[in-house]
């Protein structure tokens, strides 16, 4: 019984998302519900003491984020960059090879290590002028985005410095760079299959008569007053991003120390927090400043006078995303407090292959949670030890169950209810509706990565 207060939690969450009911709403009512079934008297405690705990933490770390990535992609199409962009990368690769170029700037983004909601931002304005120039459905475009941003470089390039491949290094003893060989052979079939699957699809549309389309929210805004701008120049917030972003994640550190520590009056009470929890976001934060004063100090006179309007819709949209991604953590933790998601964690345990059990346990825990690195901190935190225990009774490396962990976390997780989904959604105007179904298609080539890779160890041994 216990198991289907779960599921049916899930279940629901899942039916209104892509039914295109607000998640701020329905995460509480979701997760509520299951503790109202599960014992009545706890639900004021859990909403006050969990669920928003949880919501607000993750506002409080992440939404100068949002704001900032919002931002800073506002700021890129207002100045003409994205078009200057769209319009050399169609005049270098064709208009035909529109999708590869949009997954190669997000892998490339998130690679540096921008955060994957920030991609998201980023990538959106020249991604949609991109569309639209070469006359592919803009319902494509989140799956397209997803493909750069969420999978390969998010979990399984070897030394990406995203959270899913960090996690890992705490309880196995590894590096970010762990099991390379694994690493690249999914990334190979991740963008092998990733891009076949796309291809399809932008044929299949053209095929049918189908355009970029008309009446989307959220659109790009078309000014021919912009002044056109060097690709150079317009790729160079970027650059800067990608590479203060690296720059600032190794100094950072230096600089505080273990614990960061202030105090505004001498001798009184001082602030303290824990650096490495703060160090990554901190980062990212002073890489997308540094990126914002990059495209005002070029394309200062463009944005002048739109700039008051547009920062408006910026706040807005990391308000929305930003309160999405948070009632969904919220969700996901306390889902992750029911019985029932111990009888999860115990079915889990009995499956005997350590490569198989790990994968389908990491996997099986971002879906529910709607969180890869929820998923993946739940599963190792829980169960790590066992994973070594049986690694180590079947002569498998720590490196191998690394990147199968890191791999895993970012198959099933995104599904509808999934943080990262509804903002790319939110953030291009679309529904799950019109755009999941290509999504979820990206989604079962990332989880059938993982069991390729699986196979590719057993065969040959390497990694």
């Amino acid at each position: 019984m216990s198991f289907l207060v779960c599921l049916a939690a899930l279940c629901f969450l899942m039916f209104v998302a892509y039914r295109g009911f607000s998640v701020i709403l329905f995460a509480p009512v979701a997760a509520l519900g299951a503790v109202l079934v599960t014992d009545p008297g706890a639900v004021p405690v859990i909403f006050s003491g969990l669920f928003m705990e949880k919501m607000v933490g993750f506002i409080k770390l992440y939404f100068p984020v949002f704001l900032l990535g919002a931002v800073f992609g506002k700021l890129i199409e207002l100045s003409g960059f994205s078009r200057s962009i769209v319009a050399s990368v169609v005049t270098l690769l064709g208009p035909g090879r529109a999708i590869i170029s949009i997954v190669l700037v997000g892998a490339l983004l998130t690679y540096g290590g921008v955060s994957l909601f920030v991609v998201v931002f980023a990538v959106y304005p020249f991604g949609a002028e991109m569309f639209r120039q070469v006359g592919i459905p803009k319902r494509l475009l989140p799956a397209v985005v997803a493909l750069g941003a969420f999978s390969f470089t998010m979990d399984t390039l070897p030394g990406t410095p995203q959270i899913q491949n960090i996690i890992p290094t705490t309880f196995f003893h590894t590096t970010a760079y762990a099991a390379p060989i694994l690493g690249l052979v999914g990334t190979a079939f991740i963008l092998a299959a990733g891009l076949s699957y796309l291809e399809f699809r932008r044929r299949q549309a053209r095929k049918a008569g189908e355009g970029y389309g008309t009446g989307h929210l959220n659109e790009v805004t078309l000014d021919d007053s912009v002044p056109t701008v060097s690709p150079l120049i317009a790729l160079l917030p970027l650059v800067v991003v990608g590479l203060a972003n690296l720059v600032f994640a190794q100094l950072i550190p230096g600089w505080f120390g273990e614990t960061a520590s202030a105090s505004l009056v001498p001798g009184d009470h001082a602030v303290a927090i824990p650096t490495n929890v703060w160090a990554a976001i901190w980062a990212v934060q002073a890489a997308l400043l540094l990126g914002i004063l990059a495209v005002l100090a070029f394309g200062f006179r463009a944005i002048a006078g739109k700039f008051a309007g547009g920062s408006k819709d910026a706040v807005s949209g990391a308000l929305l995303a930003g309160l999405n991604t948070a009632s969904e953590y919220g969700f996901g933790a306390v889902i992750a407090a029911l019985p029932g998601f111990l009888v999860i964690k115990s079915a889990l345990a009995a499956i005997p292959n350590p490569l198989i059990n790990e994968a389908i346990t990491v996997t099986t825990l971002a879906g529910v949670t709607g969180s890869a690195s929820g998923g993946l901190s739940i599963a190792l935190g829980a169960m790590a030890n066992q994973f070594i225990a049986n690694a180590q009774a079947a002569g498998i490396p720590l490196e191998v169950m690394h990147r199968i962990a890191s791999m895993a976390s970012g198959g099933m997780d995104t599904l509808p209810h999934n943080g990262a989904v509804i903002t790319l959604l939110a953030v291009t105007g679309l529904t799950h509706r019109q755009s999941y179904g290509d999504i979820f298609a990206i989604t079962l080539v990332k989880t059938a990565a993982v069991f390729f890779v699986i196979g590719f160890y057993y065969l040959t041994g390497l990694y």
